[in-house]
C-alpha cells in the first residue's frame, strides 16, 4: 500500500507541471479581453495585440491535453527527461490520430457523427447529442473529446515506456536505434492498442463522469461541502490534485455554452466568461471562491491563534515564522506552509476541524452568491479590469466572521488539549552548518563549517549524494526517491535546522515541503546532484 501510495503521490505531483500555462491562461484571457471589449476601439494596432495575448491564452486553454502529456511524461521520467517530452508529443499525436481512424474503419467520422445525420439515422435527439459529445477535433484530429484524460493517459504510458526502455542495447547494426531512438519506435507501437482499446472503452468511462457530474449538480451544497473538505483531507498525502482537477478542467466539473463556444470544467469556464463582453458575472459555483475565505481569513486567523498561544517569550519569534507564511498565503494562493505548521503536532486539529472548517468555507461563498476569478490576490489583477463581472460584496463580512470562527476555534483546541504549535515549547528554529549538524546526529559537539549553502546540507540530511536516485518538486514540496531510507536524517532535524515545515515518508521516497520556494532548492539541488 505504500509503494501504490508513493506512486499515486508521485503522479499527483507531476500533474502539477501544466500548471503553470493555467495560470497564464487566466492572465492572458482575463486582461487582454479586459482591453479588447471595453477599452480599445477594434482595428487598432493595440487592439490586435491584446487580441493575440488573448488568444494566446485560449490556445493553451483548448489544448490542456497536449500540455498534460509532455508535461507527465517529463515529470515520471527517471532520465533522459526531454527526450520522454518529445515521446509524450508523439504518443499523443499517436493516440489521437488512431482513434479516429478505428472510428472512420467502424463508420464513424466528423460527417456521421453530426447531430443531424444522427438523427436520420433513428436515434432520438437526446441520444444524438450524447453521442455527439463524445467526439472533437484535437489538434487537426478527429477522436474522442477525452479532455485532460487523454493527456494522462498518455503521459503515464509514455512515462512507463520511457523507463522501460530507455537503456535498451541494440546489435551493433543497429545501434543508432537503441536508447531513446528505441523508446520512440515503442511508444508509436503502443499507441496502436491504446486507441484501439480507448475505442472500445472510453465511452463507458464518460458515462461515469456524467454520472459525476450529475451527483454534483444534484447533491448542491453537500457536494460542495465533501468537495472542500476532501480537497484539504488529501492534502497532507499528496494526492489533492486528484480531486480538483477533473472538476476544474474536465466535463466532471460542469459545462457551459459561452457565446457559441462550449467550455468544460469551471475554471475554464470563469476564463470564458472572462473573454466574453456580454457575460455579466463569474460562475458562483465553481469550487474555488471558498478558497478566498480561509486563505485571506481563515488561515491568518489560525495563524494568530497560534501566536496567541505560544509563550510571550518566543511570540516574536513566531511572528516572524508565521508573518512571511501568511503573506506568500494571500499572495499566491500556498498553504501548505501554515498547514503542515500545525498538521503535524496536532493532525487531529487539522482532519477534525481545519478541514471541515474549510468545506464550511466553499459551502458559504456558494450560499451568498460569491464569484470573482482567482483565489488569490496574485491571480485577482484581472479583475481589476473587469470588476464589472465580480459578486464579492459578500466577502466584505464574510472575511472577518471567518478569520474569527478559525481564531477561537484554533486557540480553544490548542489550550484545551495543550498542543505543541510554534512557540509553545522552548526548541529554537535555527540554521545550522554540515558539520554542526553531523555533529548533532552523531550525538557531540557544536563545531562550524561556515559557507555551506541550505541545498549542501540538503544532500547531506538525505544521506549524501549517492544515496539519491531522483529529485522533483510540486508546487511546495521537494520529492526524494532514497537508496537506503536509513540515512535520513530525523524529521526533528529537518525541521529546525534545515528551514522545512515538515517531512512525509513514503516507501522508499521522502517528501519534505519547503513552501513556495522548493522550485529554486529542487533547482539547485539538482545542479550539485549534476542531475538531468
Amino acid at each position: 500500500m505504500k509503494n501504490i501510495q508513493a506512486k499515486i503521490q508521485t503522479f499527483a505531483g507531476a500533474m502539477m507541471v501544466p500548471v503553470i500555462l493555467l495560470v497564464l491562461v487566466g492572465f492572458f484571457v482575463g486582461i487582454g479581453s479586459a482591453f479588447t471589449n471595453y477599452i480599445l476601439p477594434e482595428g487598432t494596432l493595440l487592439y490586435r495585440l491584446f487580441s493575440m495575448i488573448t488568444n494566446l491564452g485560449f490556445m493553451f486553454m483548448g489544448n490542456l491535453q497536449l500540455w498534460f502529456a509532455v508535461a507527465i511524461a517529463f515529470s515520471l521520467a527517471k532520465k533522459e527527461k526531454g527526450w520522454a517530452a518529445f515521446s509524450g508529443l508523439i504518443l499523443y499525436c499517436c493516440f489521437a490520430s488512431g482513434i479516429g481512424n478505428w472510428a472512420s474503419m467502424c463508420g464513424w467520422t466528423a460527417e456521421t457523427t453530426s447531430v443531424e445525420a444522427l438523427i436520420a439515422n433513428g436515434y432520438t435527439e437526446q441520444a444524438a447529442l450524447n453521442f455527439n459529445a463524445l467526439w472533437t477535433s484535437a489538434i487537426g484530429f478527429f477522436t474522442y473529446d477525452m479532455g485532460i484524460f487523454s493527456g494522462i493517459i498518455c503521459g503515464l504510458l509514455t512515462a512507463a515506456v520511457h523507463n522501460r526502455f530507455v537503456d535498451t542495447q541494440l546489435p551493433a547494426m543497429f545501434a543508432f536505434f537503441a536508447g531513446t531512438k528505441f523508446v520512440v519506435i515503442m511508444v508509436a507501437l503502443v499507441s496502436v492498442p491504446a486507441a484501439i482499446a480507448a475505442y472500445y472503452i472510453w465511452p463507458f468511462i464518460a458515462g461515469i463522469l456524467q454520472g459525476i457530474t450529475r451527483f454534483i449538480g444534484e447533491s448542491g451544497l453537500f457536494g460542495t461541502f465533501v468537495f472542500g473538505t476532501l480537497d484539504k483531507a488529501l492534502l497532507p498525502f499528496g494526492i489533492h490534485h486528484l480531486i480538483a482537477f477533473p472538476i476544474e478542467y474536465s466535463s466532471v466539473g460542469g459545462t457551459m455554452t459561452i457565446d457559441g463556444v462550449l467550455y468544460e470544467g469551471v475554471r475554464n469556464i470563469i476564463n470564458g466568461q472572462a473573454a466574453s463582453a456580454s457575460a455579466t458575472g463569474y460562475l458562483v459555483r465553481n469550487f474555488t471562491t471558498g478558497r478566498l475565505l480561509f486563505q485571506l481569513a481563515g488561515l491568518p486567523g489560525a495563524a494568530f491563534a497560534m501566536y496567541r498561544c505560544a509563550k510571550k517569550e518566543n511570540r516574536k519569534k513566531v511572528a516572524a515564522l508565521l508573518v512571511p507564511t501568511v503573506f506568500t498565503l494571500a499572495m499566491v494562493g500556498v498553504s501548505e506552509p501554515i498547514e503542515y505548521t500545525f498538521l503535524f503536532v496536532a493532525p487531529a486539529l487539522y482532519w477534525l476541524v481545519y478541514a471541515p472548517l474549510c468545506g464550511l468555507c466553499y459551502v458559504l461563498a456558494e450560499i451568498f452568491q460569491i464569484s470573482i476569478n482567482g483565489h488569490a490576490l496574485f491571480f485577482m489583477i484581472p479583475n481589476l479590469f473587469q470588476p464589472q463581472k465580480v459578486h464579492a460584496m459578500a466577502a466584505l463580512w464574510l472575511l472577518p466572521l471567518t478569520f474569527a470562527v478559525y481564531y477561537f476555534a484554533f486557540k480553544f483546541m490548542i489550550e484545551k488539549f495543550n498542543l505543541k504549535t510554534p512557540g509553545r515549547e522552548d526548541s529554537e528554529i535555527r540554521l545550522m552548518s554540515k558539520k554542526e549538524y553531523n555533529e548533532i546526529r552523531q550525538g557531540s559537539g557544536n563545531g562550524e563549517a561556515p559557507g555551506e549553502s541550505l541545498e549542501e546540507r540538503i544532500i547531506e540530511a538525505l544521506g549524501g549524494a549517492e544515496n539519491i536516485l531522483n529529485v522533483t518538486c510540486c508546487a511546495t514540496r521537494l520529492r526524494v526517491s532514497l537508496k537506503d531510507e536509513s540515512l535520513l536524517a530525523p524529521d526533528e532535524d529537518w525541521k529546525e535546522y534545515l528551514e522545512a515545515r515538515g517531512v512525509v515518508h513514503v516507501k522508499g521516497s521522502v517528501q519534505i515541503i519547503y513552501g513556495v520556494q522548493v522550485q529554486g532548492i529542487t533547482t539547485k539541488v539538482k545542479d550539485l546532484l549534476n542531475m538531468d
